[in-house]
């Protein structure tokens, strides 16, 4: 293949990072501030990148000197946050969050996988109270947030209204994409570990908040069985909103690792889970159909639950539910 061939091609597969209403020729020409005939011309191959052109696209697109010169390694590049220790630190992942979110979205075919460890956030944020705890917990014992550091949770103290706007975002965008989750029985005990380790350490500033919360959890595990029955999402907040398709497996076999990998048109997207909330991502050609074949492999071996398989789909719900039913009646009497 000769060097414009090359180059050609490196234009190609950035065009599969844009949605598809976007224009690769206007994209390039406002990009590198040419006109719409350079950008052609470069698109084609007829006229070579320089050096300097070629950093903006890479830094523009996040892609590697590799894709350009159509090399084959096994480095695999990834793109993502981190903690930057900063009080805005947690409102900046929301936002990072909805931004991946609509991506997706605007693209016409799209489809996101979640191998579950943890229940998805988006599953906490049908509840304000729900939502505002793991708000409160990942920004005081996982982003070490200053302001939090002697705090203690209260439901009364209204922690959510100032995520309740990205928060609701969130759930719209997230709301219209189809899902596919491969779960384990594991996976609520995450959160349900949470607000039983806060009560016991005396952050909880009381036990009824303790058991609302509780109460907040079966309510969500209701709404996962209602999902997984219909095989499509719902806003409980909005049930008349119609939601997108919704496919429910369960893996005894497997823990999942929180593994986000989302397809859009022909593009695939790998994100890997690290630092408890954060993700990085890859549009690795290679490293994504690996991906794939994984999960499609796990979800062979899965069994579904979602629109079919009523006696499974009760007997893994009946179980998450007496996990948090457990947790209730260990409260205390006395301080109930």
């Amino acid at each position: 293949m000769s060097f414009n061939k090359n180059q050609a091609a490196f234009f190609q597969t950035l065009k599969l990072s844009l949605p598809s209403y976007n224009s690769l020729v206007d994209e390039i020409a406002d990009i590198l501030e040419i006109s719409i005939d350079s950008a052609y011309r470069r698109i084609r191959g007829e006229k070579l990148l320089d050096f300097a052109e070629l950093e903006i696209l890479f830094n523009r697109f996040n892609v590697s000197v590799d894709t350009f010169f159509n090399l084959h390694s096994n480095s695999i590049l990834f793109q993502g946050n981190q903690n930057d220790y900063q009080e805005n630190s947690f409102m900046n992942w929301m936002e990072d969050v909805y931004a991946q979110l609509n991506l997706v979205n605007s693209f016409s075919k799209k489809h996101i996988y979640w191998l579950v460890k943890d229940m998805p956030p988006f599953h906490h944020y049908y509840h304000a109270e729900l939502a505002a705890f793991k708000f409160f917990f990942w920004r005081k014992s996982i982003l070490f947030t200053e302001s939090l550091k002697e705090s203690k949770y209260s439901i009364k103290d209204n922690l959510y209204g100032q995520f309740a706007e990205i928060t609701q975002k969130i759930l719209k965008a997230y709301h219209k994409i189809p899902t596919t989750e491969i779960w384990n029985i594991e996976g609520i005990n995450s959160t349900l570990r949470q607000i039983e380790l806060y009560h016991e350490m005396g952050i909880m500033t009381s036990t009824e908040d303790t058991i609302f919360l509780y109460n907040c959890m079966l309510e969500v595990i209701d709404n996962l069985e209602k999902m997984a029955e219909k095989g499509r999402k719902i806003l409980p907040s909005h049930p008349e909103i119609e939601g997108a398709d919704y496919n429910f497996f369960v893996n005894e076999f497997i823990i999942g690792d929180n593994t986000f990998f989302a397809t859009m048109d022909e593009k695939k997207v790998t994100y890997l889970n690290h630092s408890v909330i954060y993700f990085h991502g890859t549009s690795d050609p290679s490293f994504n159909d690996a991906m794939f074949r994984n999960l499609d492999n796990l979800i062979k071996k899965s069994t579904q639950i979602s629109i079919i398989g009523e006696k499974d789909r009760k007997q893994f719900f009946n179980k998450l539910r007496k996990k948090v039913v457990v947790r209730i009646n260990a409260l205390p009497i006395e301080e109930a």
